[in-house]
């Protein structure tokens, strides 16, 4: 906060006033500014008019940015501003029009701004505010080139007059809209940028702003989790500023979030306090996105009465306003409302309206489309709803094309995955099996698919044909693809010979069990002894039902999906006489997709085997202290490999910057005996922990987003680290982490963990896996019997064996 209020102010100088007041509203802290201003203007009114009428206007301005439009224009109408004093007239008129064009009093806005860019024939300093808002108005208009335009040439004003509040306004704004055309990637990159200069100049509202903006960005790209945080902390700031408009909005945007996870409570709770806020400040715009907000929230929860009113009084708001675009938000849900009510003639012209107007965002269409296959599907119109499934599909794939990120490309996936979910049911009643099941492969593993070239980037009219038995042939094994939904999900067993299908429980039912299952794993407790229910049950749920198609010794493929990326099979407990683990009937190999399996190599292919081992690092800190057993892992290691066919980097030498100048991709195995650390929110932070390099700080990290940018050609990735594999799962991505970004790399395949291990048995384990290896057996084998030496020997939990898993990629 700017401190040394003004109790003094008869007997400063008015400029001196002035400069304080200004530095607080820069600061963000806006009613402070407001009185400075209220207590200066009272006493320069007489005795300096021209001073007075500064300070009337930086008040206006502070109170414009808390978003109270109302008292701006009582504020600038209340006693005019001298006619002499352009620049003084340009900064009215222009406060004056956005005060106006946010109540939806466009002629003022429009009569104001015009009035201002006359004064500017002859450039004033804060003309270039004028264009910004022009920007504003032609944005509130669906005039997004005039916009853009507009927001450049205000920018391009503050960088040539060194205004760097100016500039930061017109990035912000030209990632708003940015965000308003869907181009979600430009938008966090303009806010970034607009971030970077707010926070440099301590320019409070608009570094707040920006963060809101970037997490409603994260948020259309399907990051729900990054952006609550975004929101939550964007909101904070707003409270404490006394900002109520953006307060409100990002209390909005959270209430999506939570409506997304159906914690319909907390959202109703942030609708209802966003909608105080906005009436409060009489923003118009943040009115009608609270509105069509409720009304959906409405419709998820079976309020059909609340719906309707909500999007009836949103969409008032919007025709008043002249803006068209608005008004399709709470057209969708009327029809919506009236599907559910059994209007089917209503809902779909509503349906349709939206599917073929130009103004229609691209999700807002998809929706529609979604709506309609839903629509038909219902009426029994099943080529209808077939036809509107895939044109759903098709627009979001459009969508899809121009997300440029990878890490964006992981995330967005999510806003389609309640279209694929309905399909893939549609398609299951309907006895089309293995259509089903193509379209479901389409949906795995995409963003890694596309980064190794197995499959094109580009907007495709139906997925590439897909011959599961030949896969399975070709990969001398059998597959098991799973497949999750919210009401119904679904199990393919896939054999050289047949593919069969079996239904099974609904996604929540059976990740509750897995989450429970996994939390029992996560200590050294015998499973075999206690004979965990949830254990038994997820294998009588997940395996049993294919059993018969897996005779004992299978070589099985798991294509997991959701919650099930982080179970481990092997550990699943048979029933019977004599209860076991699984991994004493089967070789488990873990995949993200049917295209995965047909592109991997032969496991034990014939290639030279070389090794790159890296670790036993130097501690960085004392949050990863050094493991006790990593220097005889590391001699265990090495001792598989003749000395001409290893390269050795521990100690200081194991740096991040070692292994990437190291040129990984000569090596068929690689090697890491280190600490690791998943990252959930962001994935491609998840680390291996090595020595500190030269540049101090984090170097000692070596991040995922790192290792995905160095090719590799290795057979064999090893992380021996605690949660090697784990980090987040995505919608039909899969679980990315560090043994993702390996596989991106072009690794072949990796063994990672999903849990903390431990030292001394990892060690064992370790020793084992790489004499079998030495033997001749391929990675999947020396793993397997390497899990069996210790679950037969000192080791029979689950939780020393159990977190190492098999991946493999392409």
């Amino acid at each position: 906060m700017v401190t040394g209020l003004l109790s003094c102010a008869g007997r400063e100088s008015p400029q001196a006033l002035f400069q304080h007041a200004e530095q607080a509203f820069l600061h963000g802290e806006l009613q402070q500014s407001q009185d400075e201003c209220q207590r200066a203007y009272r006493t320069f009114r007489k005795s300096d008019p021209l001073w007075a009428s500064r300070f009337k206007i930086l008040e206006a301005k502070a109170t414009l940015w808390r978003g109270l439009y109302g008292d701006v224009l009582k504020l600038l109408q209340s006693e005019p501003i001298p006619t002499d004093q352009p620049d003084l007239e340009v900064s009215a008129l222009t406060l004056t029009g956005v005060a106006a064009l946010n109540t939806h009093n466009f002629p003022e806005a429009e009569r104001s701004l015009a009035k201002a860019e006359a004064l500017c024939s002859s450039p004033l300093p804060d003309c270039g505010y004028t264009l910004l808002a022009r920007g504003l108005l032609a944005s509130e208009r669906n005039q997004s080139a005039a916009a853009e335009q507009f927001y450049q040439s205000s920018l391009a004003f503050a960088r040539s007059h060194g205004d760097k509040f100016l500039e930061a306004e017109s990035l912000l704004n030209l990632g708003a809209e940015s965000l308003v055309e869907g181009h979600f990637d430009e938008a966090i990159d303009r806010s970034e940028a607009a971030y970077k200069i707010a926070h440099a100049i301590g320019a409070g509202i608009p570094e707040m702003i920006t963060e809101g903006n970037i997490g409603w960005a994260n948020y259309k790209l399907g990051d729900s989790d990054q952006a609550l945080e975004r929101f939550l902390k964007a909101e904070k700031r707003a409270g404490e500023l006394h900002n109520y408009v953006d307060r409100g909005a990002w209390l909005t945007d959270a209430g999506y979030v939570y409506m997304g996870t159906r914690n319909f409570k907390l959202a109703d709770q942030s609708f209802q306090q966003a909608l105080e806020l906005e009436r409060r400040a009489n923003s118009k715009e943040e009115i009608h996105n609270v509105l069509r907000a409720r009304a959906r929230l409405g419709l998820q929860m079976d309020d059909l009465e609340a719906a309707s009113r909500h999007a009836e009084q949103a969409l008032t708001i919007a025709r008043n306003s002249g803006n068209h675009r608005d008004e399709l938000y709470p057209m969708l849900v009327q029809g919506q409302i009236a599907a559910r009510q059994g209007h089917i003639s209503e809902a779909r012209n509503v349906f349709e309206t939206i599917e073929k107007d130009p103004a229609a965002p691209v999700f807002l269409k998809w929706e529609a489309e979604h709506s309609l296959a839903l629509l038909y599907e219902n009426q029994k119109a099943f080529a209808a709803a077939d036809r509107e499934y895939r044109l759903a599909l098709a627009t979001f794939e459009s969508a899809r094309d121009i997300v440029r990120k990878q890490v964006s490309q992981l995330s967005f996936l999510t806003n389609a995955a309640g279209i694929y979910d309905d399909y893939v049911h549609f398609l299951m009643d309907r006895g089309k099996v293995d259509e089903a099941l193509r379209w479901a492969n389409f949906s795995r593993a995409r963003t890694l698919s596309e980064g190794l070239g197995l499959l094109s980037k580009k907007k495709s009219a139906d997925p590439p044909v897909l011959n599961a038995q030949s896969i399975a042939r070709l990969a001398s094994g059998n597959i098991l693809f799973y497949w999750l939904g919210e009401k119904q999900s679904y199990l393919w067993a896939i054999t050289p010979r047949t593919t069969q299908w079996f239904p099974l429980p609904e996604e929540s039912k059976i990740e509750a069990a897995v989450a429970r299952y996994r939390s029992a794993l996560g200590g050294p407790n015998d499973m075999l002894v206690s004979a965990d229910p949830d254990g038994r049950w997820l294998y009588e749920t997940l395996l049993a039902p294919a059993q018969s198609l897996l005779p004992k010794g299978s070589k099985v493929f798991i294509i997991p999906d959701g919650g099930l990326n982080n179970q481990n099979f092997e550990t699943l407990l048979v029933p019977g006489p004599q209860i076991h683990y699984w991994i004493d009937d089967a070789t488990v190999i873990n995949a993200s997709s049917l295209r995965l399996v047909s592109a991997s190599p032969p496991l034990g292919r014939r290639r030279p085997k070389n090794l790159l081992l890296i670790g036993n690092s130097v501690a960085p800190n004392d949050k990863y202290p050094e493991l006790p057993k990593a220097g005889a892992q590391m001699d265990s290691v090495a001792g598989h490999f003749n000395e001409g066919t290893r390269r050795i980097l521990a100690r200081a030498k194991a740096t991040p910057a070692a292994y990437l100048d190291s040129r990984p991709e000569q090596f068929s195995y690689i090697h890491f005996v280190a600490h690791g650390t998943a990252s959930r929110l962001n994935p491609l932070d998840s680390a291996i922990i090595l020595s500190n390099g030269d540049a101090g700080g984090d170097s000692f990290k070596l991040y995922a987003r790192d290792i995905m940018q160095r090719p590799l050609r290795a057979d064999l990735v090893t992380i021996s680290a605690c949660y090697g594999a784990a980090g987040r799962s995505y919608a039909g991505e899969g679980l990315v982490g560090l043994s993702w970004a390996f596989l991106r790399a072009g690794s072949h395949h990796v063994i990672a963990a999903l849990w903390d291990v431990a030292d001394t048995s990892t060690e064992r384990l370790m020793d084992k896996f790489y004499e079998e290896l030495a033997r001749g057996a391929p990675p999947d084998v020396a793993l397997r019997n390497a899990k069996l030496a210790l679950l037969h020997g000192a080791y029979n939990s689950a939780f020393y064996w159990g977190p190492f898993q098999l991946y493999s990629g392409s």
